[in-house]
């Protein structure tokens, strides 16, 4: 039984399910991260992706407490080079970016913005504002602001790891690439 209202795209055709909280709640502001959230928003009537910061919110989540519900045919996947493991889906009912999966990881980022406002979990810490141009002390003070990814979010992902008893499950239910120009 989840715990935490079932994340949704923008037009309920993608229903996700979690149980249980996230392993951490962070704000991504890597090149990487920016840079998806720009091609994303791009897309017709997607979403704003970033938050204020110019950084991506995202719910970490072990792979086994998480599955999708229903809608899996509209997921397409985006990965910004041809060497990336880490890939990036979207809802193409509505554009809808839903989820970040570090494909050989043990763990995926929801994106924050499927979550109804009042429900997401409290920012825990924002990771990698060393590849911003603005510097750090222009971020706001309501969560650390790690300049890379600090020991303890490692740390939390292998105590996470730990407990699924080192396994890498696999998100299957992912057919097709997003048509995008990055």
């Amino acid at each position: 039984m989840t715990e935490t209202p079932n994340p949704k795209c923008g037009c309920g055709a993608v229903e996700m399910e979690v149980v249980g909280g996230p392993i951490m709640s962070t704000e991504c502001l890597c090149s990487s991260c920016r840079t998806a959230a720009d091609l994303f928003e791009a897309l017709p009537e997607a979403p704003r992706l970033r938050a204020a910061t110019g950084g991506t919110r995202m719910e970490m989540y072990r792979k086994d407490r998480v599955r999708c519900l229903k809608g899996a045919l509209n997921l397409r996947e985006h990965r910004l080079n041809g060497k990336t493991k880490t890939r990036r889906v979207v809802a193409t009912c509505c554009n809808t970016p839903i989820f970040l999966d570090f494909t050989d990881g043990h763990w995926i980022d929801l994106y924050g913005l499927l979550w109804p406002k009042d429900s997401l979990p409290p920012l825990q810490m924002r990771t990698m504002v060393g590849d911003m141009e603005t510097p750090a002390n222009a971020l706001p003070d309501d969560a650390p602001n790690h300049k890379t990814h600090s020991a303890g979010f490692f740390l939390r992902l292998i105590r996470a790891w730990a407990a699924m008893g080192f396994r890498h499950p696999r998100i299957d239910y992912v057919k097709g690439a997003l048509d995008v120009r990055s």
